[in-house]
Protein backbone atom coordinates (compact mmCIF):
# COMPACT_ATOMS: atom_id res chain seq x y z
CA UNK A 1 0.00 0.00 0.00
CA UNK A 2 3.13 2.42 1.04
CA UNK A 3 4.65 1.47 -1.78
CA UNK A 4 1.34 2.37 -4.39
CA UNK A 5 1.39 5.98 -2.67
CA UNK A 6 5.07 6.56 -3.27
CA UNK A 7 4.85 6.01 -6.82
CA UNK A 8 1.35 7.87 -7.39
CA UNK A 9 3.04 10.61 -5.94
CA UNK A 10 6.06 10.28 -8.04
CA UNK A 11 4.02 10.21 -10.96
CA UNK A 12 2.08 13.81 -10.28
CA UNK A 13 5.25 15.13 -9.58
CA UNK A 14 6.79 13.97 -13.08
CA UNK A 15 3.55 15.53 -14.57
CA UNK A 16 3.84 18.48 -13.05
CA UNK A 17 7.36 18.76 -14.17
CA UNK A 18 6.55 18.16 -17.66
CA UNK A 19 3.35 20.79 -17.68
CA UNK A 20 6.14 23.21 -16.44
CA UNK A 21 8.56 22.48 -18.86
CA UNK A 22 5.98 22.62 -21.50
CA UNK A 23 4.20 26.55 -20.67
CA UNK A 24 8.15 27.59 -20.46
CA UNK A 25 8.90 26.56 -24.35
CA UNK A 26 5.19 27.47 -25.24
CA UNK A 27 5.93 30.87 -23.62
CA UNK A 28 10.06 31.00 -25.23
CA UNK A 29 8.43 30.36 -28.69
CA UNK A 30 5.38 33.00 -28.36
CA UNK A 31 8.61 35.28 -27.20
CA UNK A 32 10.42 34.80 -30.48
CA UNK A 33 7.47 35.46 -32.73
CA UNK A 34 6.61 38.90 -31.52
CA UNK A 35 7.95 41.22 -33.17
CA UNK A 36 10.95 42.96 -31.83
CA UNK A 37 10.04 46.42 -29.88
CA UNK A 38 11.30 49.91 -31.27
CA UNK A 39 14.10 51.02 -30.37
CA UNK A 40 14.47 55.17 -30.39
CA UNK A 41 17.79 56.63 -30.43
CA UNK A 42 17.29 60.76 -30.14
CA UNK A 43 20.47 62.35 -31.79
CA UNK A 44 22.05 65.84 -31.11
CA UNK A 45 20.29 67.57 -32.83
CA UNK A 46 16.37 67.55 -31.01
CA UNK A 47 15.20 67.10 -34.83
CA UNK A 48 16.63 64.01 -35.67
CA UNK A 49 15.38 60.40 -34.45
CA UNK A 50 16.90 56.64 -34.57
CA UNK A 51 14.93 54.15 -34.87
CA UNK A 52 15.91 50.23 -34.93
CA UNK A 53 13.49 49.12 -37.83
CA UNK A 54 12.19 52.29 -40.03
CA UNK A 55 10.59 49.32 -42.54
CA UNK A 56 7.61 50.16 -40.02
CA UNK A 57 7.17 53.20 -41.25
CA UNK A 58 6.77 53.60 -44.96
CA UNK A 59 7.34 56.55 -47.23
CA UNK A 60 6.07 58.60 -49.85
CA UNK A 61 7.03 60.63 -52.58
CA UNK A 62 6.04 64.13 -52.59
CA UNK A 63 4.14 64.91 -56.28
CA UNK A 64 3.33 68.52 -58.10
CA UNK A 65 0.60 70.22 -57.65
CA UNK A 66 -0.34 72.89 -60.14
CA UNK A 67 -2.58 75.82 -58.51
CA UNK A 68 -3.01 79.29 -58.63
CA UNK A 69 -1.16 81.04 -55.49
CA UNK A 70 -3.13 82.26 -53.24
CA UNK A 71 -2.37 84.87 -50.23
CA UNK A 72 -4.58 84.86 -46.66
CA UNK A 73 -4.99 88.18 -45.02
CA UNK A 74 -6.98 89.30 -41.58
CA UNK A 75 -9.77 92.11 -42.73
CA UNK A 76 -12.40 94.27 -41.40
CA UNK A 77 -15.50 95.20 -42.54
CA UNK A 78 -15.75 99.05 -43.06
CA UNK A 79 -18.15 101.33 -45.15
CA UNK A 80 -17.45 102.56 -48.21
CA UNK A 81 -16.82 106.38 -47.60
CA UNK A 82 -17.87 107.44 -51.35
CA UNK A 83 -21.31 106.40 -50.34
CA UNK A 84 -21.16 108.30 -46.51
CA UNK A 85 -23.01 111.27 -46.13
CA UNK A 86 -23.44 113.47 -43.75
CA UNK A 87 -26.54 115.11 -41.85
CA UNK A 88 -25.93 118.96 -42.03
CA UNK A 89 -27.93 121.97 -40.86
CA UNK A 90 -27.46 125.07 -42.04
CA UNK A 91 -28.96 126.93 -38.69
CA UNK A 92 -27.31 127.09 -35.62
CA UNK A 93 -28.46 127.14 -31.95
CA UNK A 94 -30.37 124.14 -29.62
CA UNK A 95 -30.93 120.32 -30.69
CA UNK A 96 -34.48 120.13 -29.12
CA UNK A 97 -35.52 116.82 -30.49
CA UNK A 98 -33.59 113.74 -32.24
CA UNK A 99 -35.48 111.51 -33.78
CA UNK A 100 -33.35 108.56 -35.16
CA UNK A 101 -30.43 106.47 -33.00
CA UNK A 102 -27.10 105.56 -34.06
CA UNK A 103 -27.46 102.21 -35.99
CA UNK A 104 -30.85 103.02 -37.25
CA UNK A 105 -32.26 102.68 -40.97
CA UNK A 106 -33.41 105.97 -42.32
CA UNK A 107 -35.19 106.83 -45.79
CA UNK A 108 -34.41 109.89 -48.02
CA UNK A 109 -36.47 112.61 -46.86
CA UNK A 110 -37.13 111.39 -43.36
CA UNK A 111 -37.20 113.59 -40.13
CA UNK A 112 -33.96 113.39 -37.79
CA UNK A 113 -33.85 115.87 -35.48
CA UNK A 114 -34.90 119.45 -34.89
CA UNK A 115 -33.06 122.62 -34.10
CA UNK A 116 -34.11 125.52 -32.11
CA UNK A 117 -32.71 128.59 -33.93
CA UNK A 118 -32.36 132.47 -33.86
CA UNK A 119 -31.48 132.20 -37.73
CA UNK A 120 -35.08 131.60 -38.56
CA UNK A 121 -36.54 134.55 -37.07
CA UNK A 122 -33.76 136.76 -38.52
CA UNK A 123 -34.21 135.38 -42.24
CA UNK A 124 -38.25 135.72 -41.88
CA UNK A 125 -37.94 139.25 -40.32
CA UNK A 126 -35.34 139.84 -43.81
CA UNK A 127 -38.51 138.04 -45.95
CA UNK A 128 -40.96 140.04 -44.53
CA UNK A 129 -39.06 143.24 -45.26
CA UNK A 130 -38.09 142.15 -48.93
CA UNK A 131 -41.74 141.42 -49.52
CA UNK A 132 -42.53 145.06 -48.13
CA UNK A 133 -39.70 146.66 -50.00
CA UNK A 134 -41.23 145.06 -53.65
CA UNK A 135 -44.53 145.82 -52.99
CA UNK A 136 -43.57 149.46 -52.63
CA UNK A 137 -40.61 149.10 -55.41
CA UNK A 138 -44.21 147.58 -58.06
CA UNK A 139 -46.80 150.64 -56.88
CA UNK A 140 -43.77 153.40 -57.99
CA UNK A 141 -43.11 151.37 -61.68
CA UNK A 142 -46.67 151.41 -62.23
CA UNK A 143 -47.13 155.34 -61.23
CA UNK A 144 -43.85 155.81 -62.99
CA UNK A 145 -45.36 154.05 -65.98
CA UNK A 146 -48.46 156.58 -66.03
CA UNK A 147 -46.36 159.74 -65.44
CA UNK A 148 -44.20 158.44 -68.55
CA UNK A 149 -47.23 157.97 -70.76
CA UNK A 150 -48.81 161.30 -69.78
CA UNK A 151 -45.36 162.80 -70.71
CA UNK A 152 -45.00 163.93 -67.19
CA UNK A 153 -41.63 162.49 -66.52
CA UNK A 154 -38.59 161.87 -68.84
CA UNK A 155 -37.48 158.22 -69.55
CA UNK A 156 -34.67 158.10 -67.00
CA UNK A 157 -36.77 158.08 -63.81
CA UNK A 158 -38.89 155.38 -65.37
CA UNK A 159 -35.68 153.15 -65.72
CA UNK A 160 -34.68 154.15 -62.47
CA UNK A 161 -37.80 153.21 -61.49
CA UNK A 162 -37.81 149.93 -63.06
CA UNK A 163 -34.37 149.18 -61.56
CA UNK A 164 -35.64 150.11 -57.98
CA UNK A 165 -38.26 147.13 -58.76
CA UNK A 166 -35.62 144.87 -60.08
CA UNK A 167 -33.80 145.15 -57.38
CA UNK A 168 -36.54 144.64 -54.67
CA UNK A 169 -37.76 141.45 -56.60
CA UNK A 170 -34.19 139.92 -56.42
CA UNK A 171 -34.41 140.35 -52.59
CA UNK A 172 -37.30 139.12 -52.05
CA UNK A 173 -36.32 135.84 -54.04
CA UNK A 174 -32.99 135.49 -51.50
CA UNK A 175 -34.96 135.84 -48.85
CA UNK A 176 -37.19 133.15 -49.86
CA UNK A 177 -34.40 130.72 -50.83
CA UNK A 178 -32.68 131.68 -47.54
CA UNK A 179 -35.89 130.25 -45.71
CA UNK A 180 -36.26 127.37 -48.17
CA UNK A 181 -32.46 126.57 -47.01
CA UNK A 182 -33.09 126.57 -43.23
CA UNK A 183 -36.05 124.25 -44.27
CA UNK A 184 -38.82 127.02 -43.35
CA UNK A 185 -42.18 127.26 -44.64
CA UNK A 186 -42.42 131.21 -45.31
CA UNK A 187 -46.45 130.77 -45.06
CA UNK A 188 -46.30 128.66 -41.91
CA UNK A 189 -42.89 129.51 -39.93
CA UNK A 190 -42.36 127.45 -37.22
CA UNK A 191 -39.87 128.13 -34.24
CA UNK A 192 -37.37 125.19 -35.18
CA UNK A 193 -35.78 124.22 -38.20
CA UNK A 194 -36.50 120.67 -38.91
CA UNK A 195 -33.48 118.42 -40.69
CA UNK A 196 -34.04 115.88 -42.76
CA UNK A 197 -32.15 112.83 -44.24
CA UNK A 198 -30.61 113.59 -47.42
CA UNK A 199 -30.07 110.27 -48.71
CA UNK A 200 -31.34 106.35 -47.68
CA UNK A 201 -29.22 104.20 -45.26
CA UNK A 202 -27.55 103.13 -42.16
CA UNK A 203 -26.84 105.71 -39.49
CA UNK A 204 -22.85 104.99 -38.40
CA UNK A 205 -22.04 107.69 -36.17
CA UNK A 206 -23.98 109.93 -34.11
CA UNK A 207 -22.69 113.04 -32.17
CA UNK A 208 -25.92 114.48 -31.01
CA UNK A 209 -27.86 112.97 -28.39
CA UNK A 210 -31.30 113.86 -25.77
CA UNK A 211 -28.72 115.79 -23.68
CA UNK A 212 -28.34 117.83 -26.60
CA UNK A 213 -31.69 119.41 -25.34
CA UNK A 214 -30.63 120.48 -22.11
CA UNK A 215 -28.74 123.65 -24.19
CA UNK A 216 -26.11 121.56 -25.83
CA UNK A 217 -25.12 124.25 -28.86
CA UNK A 218 -24.97 123.44 -32.18
CA UNK A 219 -23.51 125.24 -34.48
CA UNK A 220 -24.12 123.20 -38.25
CA UNK A 221 -21.67 120.62 -37.42
CA UNK A 222 -21.51 118.20 -40.97
CA UNK A 223 -20.94 115.56 -38.03
CA UNK A 224 -23.83 115.64 -35.87
CA UNK A 225 -25.52 112.20 -38.00
CA UNK A 226 -23.44 110.52 -40.81
CA UNK A 227 -25.63 107.78 -42.92
CA UNK A 228 -24.38 105.34 -45.42
CA UNK A 229 -25.25 103.19 -47.65
CA UNK A 230 -24.02 99.69 -46.47
CA UNK A 231 -25.20 98.02 -50.22
CA UNK A 232 -21.30 98.21 -51.16
CA UNK A 233 -19.16 97.74 -48.26
CA UNK A 234 -14.62 98.13 -48.36
CA UNK A 235 -12.70 95.06 -46.58
CA UNK A 236 -9.71 96.23 -45.39
CA UNK A 237 -6.95 94.00 -45.04
CA UNK A 238 -3.51 93.94 -43.37
CA UNK A 239 -0.94 92.61 -45.81
CA UNK A 240 2.38 92.10 -44.58
CA UNK A 241 5.59 94.00 -46.46
CA UNK A 242 7.13 91.12 -47.99
CA UNK A 243 3.56 89.95 -49.27
CA UNK A 244 2.43 92.66 -51.18
CA UNK A 245 4.44 92.07 -54.55
CA UNK A 246 2.09 89.42 -55.06
CA UNK A 247 -1.41 91.79 -54.79
CA UNK A 248 -2.25 93.84 -57.54
CA UNK A 249 -5.57 96.16 -58.80
CA UNK A 250 -8.19 94.12 -60.45
CA UNK A 251 -7.47 90.69 -58.28
CA UNK A 252 -10.32 88.75 -56.86
CA UNK A 253 -10.69 87.86 -53.72
CA UNK A 254 -12.97 85.39 -51.32
CA UNK A 255 -13.97 86.80 -47.98
CA UNK A 256 -15.51 84.86 -45.05
CA UNK A 257 -16.67 86.22 -42.55
CA UNK A 258 -16.05 84.67 -38.96
CA UNK A 259 -20.23 85.29 -37.84
CA UNK A 260 -21.03 83.11 -41.30
CA UNK A 261 -18.24 81.05 -41.64
CA UNK A 262 -20.46 78.80 -43.84
CA UNK A 263 -21.17 82.10 -46.29
CA UNK A 264 -18.58 82.97 -49.07
CA UNK A 265 -18.71 86.28 -50.68
CA UNK A 266 -16.37 87.54 -53.40
CA UNK A 267 -14.81 90.62 -54.13
CA UNK A 268 -12.19 92.69 -55.93
CA UNK A 269 -8.98 94.64 -54.93
CA UNK A 270 -9.49 98.22 -55.55
CA UNK A 271 -6.51 100.03 -53.30
CA UNK A 272 -2.62 99.00 -52.40
CA UNK A 273 -2.08 101.69 -49.31
CA UNK A 274 0.66 103.65 -50.12
CA UNK A 275 2.01 103.83 -46.12
CA UNK A 276 2.71 100.69 -44.24
CA UNK A 277 2.29 100.80 -40.56
CA UNK A 278 5.88 100.82 -39.04
CA UNK A 279 4.84 98.93 -35.86
CA UNK A 280 3.56 95.99 -37.73
CA UNK A 281 5.09 97.07 -41.73
CA UNK A 282 1.83 96.01 -42.84
CA UNK A 283 0.02 97.96 -45.20
CA UNK A 284 -3.63 98.26 -46.10
CA UNK A 285 -5.14 96.30 -49.37
CA UNK A 286 -9.00 97.54 -49.82
CA UNK A 287 -11.09 94.99 -51.58
CA UNK A 288 -15.12 96.48 -52.80
CA UNK A 289 -17.26 93.80 -51.88
CA UNK A 290 -21.77 93.24 -52.39
CA UNK A 291 -23.51 93.15 -49.37
CA UNK A 292 -26.26 91.11 -50.13
CA UNK A 293 -28.84 92.00 -47.86
CA UNK A 294 -26.66 93.95 -45.49
CA UNK A 295 -25.58 90.61 -44.48
CA UNK A 296 -22.04 92.51 -43.21
CA UNK A 297 -21.95 94.52 -40.65
CA UNK A 298 -19.51 97.73 -39.90
CA UNK A 299 -16.57 96.47 -37.75
CA UNK A 300 -16.97 92.52 -38.25
CA UNK A 301 -13.70 90.93 -38.72
CA UNK A 302 -13.33 88.72 -41.88
CA UNK A 303 -10.61 86.59 -43.83
CA UNK A 304 -9.80 87.21 -46.92
CA UNK A 305 -8.18 84.77 -50.01
CA UNK A 306 -6.73 86.80 -52.46
CA UNK A 307 -6.31 84.54 -55.69
CA UNK A 308 -3.16 84.83 -58.14
CA UNK A 309 -3.45 85.41 -62.17
CA UNK A 310 -1.34 82.28 -63.09
CA UNK A 311 -1.41 78.48 -61.90
CA UNK A 312 1.83 77.91 -60.10
CA UNK A 313 3.27 74.59 -59.41
CA UNK A 314 3.30 73.29 -55.73
CA UNK A 315 4.26 70.40 -53.60
CA UNK A 316 1.47 67.79 -52.52
CA UNK A 317 1.66 64.78 -49.63
CA UNK A 318 -0.56 62.88 -48.08
CA UNK A 319 -2.24 64.86 -44.99
CA UNK A 320 -0.93 62.30 -42.59
CA UNK A 321 2.25 63.17 -43.14
CA UNK A 322 1.94 66.26 -42.19
CA UNK A 323 2.50 66.63 -38.46
CA UNK A 324 0.54 70.02 -36.71
CA UNK A 325 3.20 70.91 -33.78
CA UNK A 326 3.36 74.38 -31.91
CA UNK A 327 1.49 76.08 -34.33
CA UNK A 328 3.44 74.60 -37.19
CA UNK A 329 3.80 72.27 -39.93
CA UNK A 330 6.78 69.70 -40.18
CA UNK A 331 7.09 66.57 -42.14
CA UNK A 332 10.01 63.22 -41.27
CA UNK A 333 12.19 63.00 -44.30
CA UNK A 334 14.37 60.05 -43.99
CA UNK A 335 18.16 60.28 -44.10
CA UNK A 336 19.16 56.25 -44.19
CA UNK A 337 20.48 54.38 -41.52
CA UNK A 338 17.24 54.59 -39.58
CA UNK A 339 17.49 58.05 -39.45
CA UNK A 340 14.51 60.95 -39.82
CA UNK A 341 14.73 64.63 -39.61
CA UNK A 342 11.81 66.89 -38.84
CA UNK A 343 11.43 69.43 -41.36
CA UNK A 344 9.39 72.50 -40.76
CA UNK A 345 7.13 73.29 -43.88
CA UNK A 346 4.36 75.79 -44.84
CA UNK A 347 1.03 74.25 -45.06
CA UNK A 348 -1.20 75.00 -47.69
CA UNK A 349 -4.98 73.97 -49.06
CA UNK A 350 -6.58 70.62 -48.38
CA UNK A 351 -6.88 68.75 -51.79
CA UNK A 352 -8.87 65.88 -52.53
CA UNK A 353 -8.54 62.45 -51.70
CA UNK A 354 -6.55 63.29 -48.45
CA UNK A 355 -3.71 64.97 -49.75
CA UNK A 356 -2.51 68.30 -48.59
CA UNK A 357 -0.55 71.15 -50.52
CA UNK A 358 2.90 72.43 -49.16
CA UNK A 359 3.63 75.60 -50.57
CA UNK A 360 7.03 76.24 -49.49
CA UNK A 361 10.03 73.64 -47.25
CA UNK A 362 9.78 71.06 -49.83
CA UNK A 363 10.24 69.64 -52.55
CA UNK A 364 9.17 67.52 -55.56
CA UNK A 365 9.68 63.94 -55.31
CA UNK A 366 11.45 64.26 -51.97
CA UNK A 367 10.19 61.36 -49.25
CA UNK A 368 8.45 61.60 -46.55
CA UNK A 369 7.23 59.82 -43.83
CA UNK A 370 3.44 59.04 -44.67
CA UNK A 371 2.43 58.90 -41.16
CA UNK A 372 4.28 61.46 -39.14
CA UNK A 373 2.15 61.32 -36.40
CA UNK A 374 2.69 57.37 -35.85
CA UNK A 375 6.41 58.63 -35.79
CA UNK A 376 6.24 61.26 -33.59
CA UNK A 377 4.12 59.19 -30.94
CA UNK A 378 7.09 56.26 -31.38
CA UNK A 379 9.89 58.78 -30.15
CA UNK A 380 7.95 60.34 -27.52
CA UNK A 381 7.70 56.74 -25.79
Amino acid sequence: MRNREVLLASSVALTCALLAAGCGQRNKDLAAEAPPPTSIEHEEDVNVIHVDHPERFPVVAAIAHEATSTLNGTCTVNPDVSREIPVVSIASGRVVAVHVRLGDYVKKGQLVMEVQSTDISGAYNQYLKAVNDERLANIQLQRSKILFDKGAIAQSQLEIAQDSEDDARADLVGAEQQLHVLGVDKDHPGETVKVYSPASGFIIQQNVTEAATAGVAYSGSATAFTIADLSHVWIICDVYENQLSTVHLGQSADIRLNAYPDRMLTGTVENIGAILDPAIRTGKVRIQVENPGDLMRVGMFATATLHGRKPETYVAVPAFAVLHLHDRDWVYVPMGDGKFRRVSVQGGNMLPDKMQEITSGLNVGQQVVSNALELQNSSEQ
